[in-house]
């Protein structure tokens, strides 16, 4: 098969599209402007505005249009025929009529977004990826070119191998929603006795300190984290029902001493209390480095002869009526804020600390599930960014 490929320059196949939009169309919207194009998709983005102040290139349906600035990491599209007005775009796009007696515009698409292309890209710039490609130094670039009905052959596998991909997507994605779903149902179908209902500070412990959130405003300032040392714990670093350390904001040791008081142990729960994320609720693990609350995160330790922490974070997050006891209690729009008297007064179910863990072992065997389904499903995306690549290659070799 591969010996039947011509090496042609993309001059053969590409002339550059030289027309300008009209500056009138542009301005009053009746021709759209590109925003971008997503390097992962080669989709086209357009703008929601129409405003410019630069010189503009026409793009016409079944253009191939390119990124000059980005072609190497895959912003390379097609306007679709389907597309029913021309469309504008920076001069640092370029866009392409196909000759569609020797190219088949899918094919090119997929072709001049694949690993084998951009390689032979980057062979033709001098300054590799930081030159701007333009339409002199695309177009003299050569490429291997098989004749028509095999590129059409070539889309066409792709395609099936996409489609059943895709499928596997959807199916995996709706079972792993189904088994959300059901894990969701279950806990809020759980504990519904109402004599079995508290407030959080009920499964609070009653030592001194066994809330606290801060240091606040003066306590500690923006410019006192260092890159290193003891870390602060942000809203970033508390997930719905998971803990992980990434805000990246640290204190020296010497600094940690004088807010000791803020130190988080394993089994504390943490809660968001302020802004778009709030009302997220975690329990630290047992391997938590030494750290400690900011004033955006508020930390109980629980009474462990009454509560297991990972009941207690697990009814805050995903039981209803938690949720609605918890939100009801809400302070502002803007920045809206919880305090540490709502969050203790939050009703959560309370069962016997043996029927608590009997649920927590029930529900973690339906996430296992989820968890299960996520990684089939993270599997696939994968799959999917190295199918195309992997068909050129097997395209190239006469296997496919």
């Amino acid at each position: 098969m591969k010996n039947k490929w011509q090496s042609v320059k993309l001059r053969e196949v590409l002339t550059e599209r030289k027309e300008k939009p009209s500056l009138e169309a542009v301005l009053n919207g009746r021709i759209p402007i590109v925003a971008k194009i997503g390097f992962d998709t080669g989709r086209i983005e357009l703008r929601e505005d129409s405003k410019t102040k630069t010189n503009m290139i026409l793009i016409k349906p079944g253009d191939l249009v390119i990124s000059g600035i980005n072609a190497a990491k895959g912003a390379i599209a097609l306007y679709d025929e389907g597309n029913t007005k021309p469309a504008a775009a920076t001069i640092h796009y370029s866009s392409y009529i196909i000759n569609s007696k020797k190219a088949n515009p899918l094919y090119l698409w997929y072709f001049m977004r694949s690993d084998v292309f951009r390689k032979i890209l980057l062979r033709n710039l001098p300054n590799g990826i930081k030159t701007e490609v333009k339409p002199q130094r695309l177009l003299p670039i050569e490429i291997p070119l098989p004749p028509l009905e095999e590129q059409k052959r070539i889309v066409a596998r792709i395609e099936e191998l996409a489609a059943q991909i895709s499928e596997a997507k959807a199916l995996r994605k709706q079972a792993a929603e189904e088994v959300e779903a059901l894990v969701t149902a279950s806990i809020s179908a759980l504990s519904n006795d109402s004599d079995c209902w508290r407030r959080v500070e009920d499964a609070v412990s009653k030592r001194k300190g066994s809330v606290r959130s801060g240091p606040f405003g003066s306590q500690l300032l923006h410019e006192e984290f260092t890159q290193s040392g003891i870390a602060a714990i942000g809203t970033r670093d508390v997930q719905t029902d998971h803990f992980e350390l990434k805000s990246g904001w640290f204190v020296s040791p010497e600094r940690f001493e004088q807010l000791r008081r803020y130190q988080v142990f394993a089994g504390d729960i943490l809660c968001t209390i302020v802004g778009a994320s709030i009302g997220r609720f975690c329990v630290v693990p047992h391997d938590v480095p030494l750290a400690f609350t900011t004033k955006h995160i508020q930390a109980l330790t629980l009474d462990l002869d009454k509560s297991e922490p990972r009941f207690v974070s697990l009814m805050l997050n995903f039981h209803r009526r938690c949720r609605e006891s918890l939100f009801s209690q809400v302070e502002g729009s803007a920045q809206p804020s919880l305090n540490a008297g709502k969050v203790l007064g939050t009703e959560l179910p309370l069962p016997s600390l043996l029927e608590q863990r009997r649920i927590v072992a029930e529900l973690a065997a339906l996430q296992a599930e989820v968890d299960k389904l996520r990684r089939l499903q993270a599997e696939t995306e994968k799959e999917l960014e190295e199918l195309v690549p992997s068909i050129f290659d097997k395209a190239f070799k006469g296997e496919l």
